[in-house]
Formats: C-alpha cells, structure tokens, sequence
C-alpha cells in the first residue's frame, strides 16, 4: 500500500494494529519520545503501526530499528491491549491494538529515528520522571520482562502457551 493510500490513523474505520518493544539493558528499559500524534511529545517504548504483509515480530523489530537504531532480537509477548482515544464529541479519535514483546538489543547505535525527537536507556528506579502511560509502567514491571531473552531460551507467560517466539533480525 502505498503511502497515499495509507489507511488514515486518525478516525480510522478500523483499529490499527501496532507493536511495541521492550528492551532492556540490566537496570534500564529503552524510551522514545514521540515527535508526532498520537503521544506527541511523550516518552513511551519504541513501536508502531504494522505494515501490510508483515508479521508481527518484524514489525517490532522494524519499528525498533527505525526509532532507536538499535538491532533486536524479539521474545515472547508480554501484552495486547487497545490504546482508544475519543476526541472532545465523543468519537474515536485513534484506536490500536497493540502488542508489547520482549525484546533484546544485539546491536547498533542509539540515535534517535525520524519519528521520534529523542530516545534514552531509563533507569528502572527513574522512570516517574518520564511520565509513561500507565499501560507502559506496566507492561515495563510484567514479571516476564525480568527473563534474559536468548536463542535458546524464551519466556513465555503461561497464558500465551500457544505462541511461538521468533527470533528475527531487521538490517539495514
């Protein structure tokens, strides 16, 4: 799909399906700061929109790489949820469907991408001063988040039993 005929984000006719990624490096957890909507201006984890024909894991991964610069290699899902957001009359301004996974870095250089204006390793015991939604605090303290991803060995929490994690690696 080409980007003129981009499904709209805002009053979309359908949820859109986004991933996030958390990444963690001993006791600090990978933020961006959104530079546009929705969350203009806030810190948040790294993520986006999936594209058509994408999975989710290289989504995650994509999205990762585009905001951070960071290469990941991508775990087991830690969380799905909708992020609605009604605007002042009562309509869905934006609606995703969002799934978070664990991921861990493998490389790169952190910089920040196109569509964030700053990204940073937060200290764990330091997150108040980001003002993260609620949803990110806690997907950030899941029990699962505390497992080291590896080739090897995966966590995945018992309510997803059924998944398979995947390991993949974006380049660009």
């Amino acid at each position: 799909m080409s980007a003129d005929q981009e499904a709209p984000r805002e009053y979309p006719a359908r949820p859109i399906v986004g991933v996030g990624g958390v990444v963690f490096d001993a006791d600090r957890v990978l933020l961006i700061r959104r530079r546009f909507e929705p969350l203009k201006g806030h810190w948040s984890l790294p993520g986006g929109a999936v594209e058509v024909g994408e999975t989710l894991q290289a989504a995650v991964a994509r999205e990762v790489l585009e905001e951070t610069g960071l290469t990941v290699e991508v775990g087991s899902v830690l969380d799905v949820f909708d992020r609605i957001t009604w605007d002042d009359a009562s309509r869905v301004r934006y609606h995703f469907v969002l799934v978070d996974y664990l991921c861990r870095n493998v490389g790169g250089d952190c910089r920040p991408g196109s569509d964030v204006d700053a990204v940073v390793w937060a200290r764990i015991d330091d997150l108040e001063r980001y003002a993260l939604t609620e949803k990110a605090l806690a997907v950030i303290a899941n029990p699962s988040t505390t497992v080291t991803v590896t080739p090897e060995v995966r966590a995945i929490p018992s309510r997803l039993t059924t998944l398979k994690p995947v390991s993949v690696k974006v380049t660009v």
